[in-house]
């Protein structure tokens, strides 16, 4: 009941993102080029990647939320990841139109167009985007997940961006132009570091990396709570979208019975899954040992 009330809070949230940035798309290109605002045309170009971005994380969070089966045995949590690529891929190429366009307006010295317009679409952008930010925050509070958590991130940066562009349309009144230029390339440097991020995220989950040592930690912590396990080894993560699955061995006192050597796996197992969202399933080998009590890391 939780994974489905997460994922139809993700699809909501990706819907009501939709929805906003395409509205602040609209007025922010209108104005922008009316006014030859720079800034105006890179924030418009900011909030098309969101729209995109809305758009893949909701055919990524429906992809994701398939059941598993027999094709995919551990379901589709990598297809968020996949899509998270191509946001990133995109952004990347907005990044080129925004460095492009800020820079040949800065050396040909391009004046914007001032108007009172051009401080009503920054006051709108940034209500419209503190609203999204209070309520994907709240969400990412409630669920622990990494789409909402980057969704109320990506709303609060658009905040402090659009303050940055509201600076730049003030200092035109008292014809400092050339600022106008420059915010279009912060922008633009913000949105790069943003694409960056997520290219490498999507690709350390793509390709299989570990988990952290923070959570693997925490599963270390919960086993040494057993007093009948002696010992672990072979400790591996595969990442599964954006959790994991987890499998190491065990070594109990040999001479416990089948029965319970395995009742202690199946426990723990459960314990693991329960205690840690980021755990999607753990698998457990049992063997016998007849050492002193030592847990250890990985072999």
């Amino acid at each position: 009941m939780v994974t489905m009330n997460k994922f139809k809070a993700i699809k909501k949230a990706s819907i009501l993102g939709a929805i906003g940035n395409l509205f602040l798309l609209i007025i922010k290109a209108v104005v922008g080029f009316i006014s030859h605002s720079q800034a105006m045309i890179a924030d418009a170009l900011n909030s098309a990647v969101d729209i995109f971005s809305s758009v893949m994380t909701f055919i990524g969070n429906k992809i994701a939320s398939k059941p598993i089966d027999d094709d995919h045995n551990l379901g589709h949590g990598k297809a968020e990841y996949i899509y998270s690529l191509f946001i990133s891929l995109i952004m990347f190429i907005m990044v080129y139109n925004i460095f492009k366009n800020s820079l040949i307006a800065l050396i040909s010295k391009e004046k914007l167009i001032y108007s009172v317009w051009l401080i009503i679409i920054c006051l709108i952008t940034i209500l419209t985007k503190l609203i999204l930010f209070i309520y994907t925050n709240y969400l990412n509070k409630k669920y622990k997940n990494i789409l909402l958590k980057a969704a109320s991130k990506d709303h609060r940066n658009d905040c402090l961006i659009t303050l940055l562009n509201l600076s730049a349309i003030i200092l035109s009144k008292y014809n400092i132009y050339f600022i106008d230029s420059i915010v279009g390339i912060i922008i633009g440097t913000w949105i790069f570091i943003s694409a960056l991020n997520i290219f490498i995220e999507s690709y350390d989950v793509l390709m299989d990396k570990s988990i952290n040592e923070e959570t693997k930690d925490k599963v270390y912590k919960i086993i040494k709570k057993h007093e009948e396990i002696e010992k672990i080894n072979h400790f591996n993560a595969t990442p599964i979208g954006y959790q994991y699955q987890i499998s190491f061995t065990i070594f109990v006192d040999g001479n416990l019975s089948t029965f319970k050597s395995h009742e202690i796996a199946n426990n723990l197992e459960k314990e693991i899954s329960k205690k840690i969202p980021e755990i999607f399933l753990t698998v457990i080998h049992v063997n016998p040992i007849e050492n002193s009590k030592e847990i250890t890391g990985v072999d």
